[in-house]
């Protein structure tokens, strides 16, 4: 029971034979491994960042390489009858920064000089992709098995160059020749599995190679990456006791802190809850539930799309999408939905079977409020620390049941924002102040429904909720008639809380909150 308490968890370990070997935590996935690779040969499989590719690309090799040891214990070991030994090219991108052509040769160098190392080269072979494809050639024939290729995060040099379009037409250029032997060699091939963030449709290798299998969206496979909340409460329990204890918390509650921050991914339309496993380690392993994935990279390309295209952001929660969205060519992005859900910001919540269409929104409040939080500043101009506290105070205010002094809060931090021509608009003030009360996280609701209309914000505390209707150069007066006459506190009068409304008037001219009426009901 001892050692059971001390689980290690794989805190930036995506090798899998290092993983095994230091005794770190591993939720067996090897019989969708075993089913993969004893189905067909060619698959694409698309994740968000730190969710496991690497993993599961190291798992394959560890497994075509014959090295049992490691899946002592796991599925794989009741599945695998023969162990045969493949010559395996590993190839993974992601281990520089591409801000030149001349980057993506040398790692393409890097790996070939390696394999001509163990199965010979060829003096005529002069391109990345003619030794590429003699390297394959020469594996078989040198072993007499076909050759198993893994290319692991193949698009990271496309991602590093989104704002420069002259060099991701010469990086898709000599990517393109690269994988071509691909084909041509697949006579040589036992098995090949692609993994990215997004399926490039412009590369022609996805055209070329017509019977590659793209999974990232296929139910059976859902759970291949990322974590279960069956594997959760099986594998990782000690680790939740810890955590609970850590917090003041009983288990149950720990349970559901950890799924709010975050569980909520879907990547098929049957996938079930998915726990980021990057975020989940690093809580059991710190025992606090900190946001480390957003963490572990911001979002700037996606911060500066939105702001270029002067996306609606209020529009992130709940929109509608059909399934060829996912897969718009990222050479000419006209919407920044396919990218936000590609990157891991907007996730699969729901899915209409008539329609076939699918609902998406943010994953958890771990993505919700670091996104958000990095939105922000761009419609401040403040920095990020600075709107935090505002939040907080703002909660700390409405507790003490300070709605004027709330309000008051309000005024002077509207009023501080740098006089900016371009944003007098009332589109901007409305979305700072939705960024504002979304950030309030499980206190706050925005564009609630009801039966004959929809409230602007209903912030839910412990013994008082509060309902805000907001106007832009109208008059305080009117917003809170709207409240009334639509009957938003219609629904909690029954909750035993008391409702207080307020109607608040937004002035164009000074920027800035003008005036408000407030009245307490129930």
């Amino acid at each position: 029971m001892i050692m059971e308490a001390m689980q290690r968890y794989p805190i930036g370990i995506q090798d899998f034979e290092q993983l095994r070997n230091n005794g770190c935590i591993y939720i067996d996935k090897t019989d969708l491994v075993y089913r993969l690779a004893n189905t067909d040969s060619v698959y694409f499989f698309s994740r968000p960042r730190r969710f496991g590719k690497s993993l599961l690309v190291s798992t394959f090799d560890a497994y075509f390489s014959g090295k049992k040891e490691l899946f002592n214990g796991l599925a794989m070991e009741r599945l695998e009858k023969d162990w045969p030994v493949h010559p395996v090219l590993h190839l993974d991108f992601s281990k520089t920064k591409y801000l030149s052509v001349e980057d993506l040769y040398r790692q393409m160098n890097i790996h070939l000089t390696a394999w001509e190392g163990l199965y010979g080269t060829n003096p005529a072979e002069v391109a990345p992709a003619e030794r590429f494809g003699g390297v394959i050639q020469r594996a078989y024939e040198k072993t007499g098995m076909h050759v198993v290729v893994l290319i692991d995060e193949y698009d990271a040099p496309l991602l590093d160059s989104n704002s420069d379009s002259r060099l991701q037409k010469a990086l898709r250029d000599l990517m393109r020749q690269f994988f071509s032997p691909l084909k041509a060699q697949g006579r040589y091939l036992r098995f090949l599995f692609m993994t990215g963030i997004t399926k490039f449709s412009q590369l022609s290798i996805f055209s070329e190679l017509n019977n590659l299998q793209n999974i990232s969206m296929r139910d059976e496979f859902s759970s291949i990456c990322g974590i279960t909340e069956d594997e959760l409460l099986t594998f990782l329990k000690p680790g939740i006791e810890r955590l609970a204890g850590a917090n003041s918390e009983t288990y149950e509650q720990a349970c559901e802190h950890l799924k709010r921050q975050y569980d909520g991914y879907h990547f098929s339309k049957g996938c079930p809850d998915l726990y980021n496993p990057f975020s989940l380690f690093n809580a059991l392993n710190s025992m606090t539930y900190d946001n480390f994935w957003f963490k572990s990279g911001t979002p700037t390309f996606l911060v500066e799309l939105l702001k270029d295209m002067d996306f609606n952001v209020r529009d992130l929660e709940g929109i509608e999408t059909i399934s060829e969205y996912f897969d718009t060519p990222t050479d000419n992005i006209d919407s920044p939905i396919p990218v936000l859900y590609q990157s891991g910001y907007l996730t699969i919540k729901g899915y209409d079977p008539e329609f076939q269409t699918y609902r998406l929104a943010y994953p958890n409040n771990e993505v919700q409020k670091g996104f958000l939080e990095s939105l922000l500043p761009n419609y401040v101009h403040r920095s990020g620390n600075d709107s935090s506290f505002y939040v907080i105070s703002f909660v700390r205010d409405l507790r003490k049941g300070d709605i004027e002094g709330c309000l008051e809060r309000t005024r002077a931090f509207f009023a501080s924002i740098p006089n900016d021509l371009e944003n007098k608009t009332e589109k901007h003030y409305q979305t700072i102040f939705y960024l504002l009360f979304r950030l309030m996280g499980q206190y706050a609701e925005t564009e609630v429904k009801t039966a004959i209309g929809r409230a602007d914000v209903v912030l839910k505390l412990s013994d008082t909720i509060y309902i805000f209707e907001f106007r832009f150069d109208g008059s305080a007066e009117e917003a809170l008639n709207q409240i009334e006459s639509r009957q938003y506190a219609i629904p909690y009068s029954k909750d035993g809380r008391k409702v207080i409304m307020a109607g608040v008037n937004f002035d164009s001219r000074t920027r800035t909150i003008g005036d408000w009426k407030i009245k307490t009901l129930f």
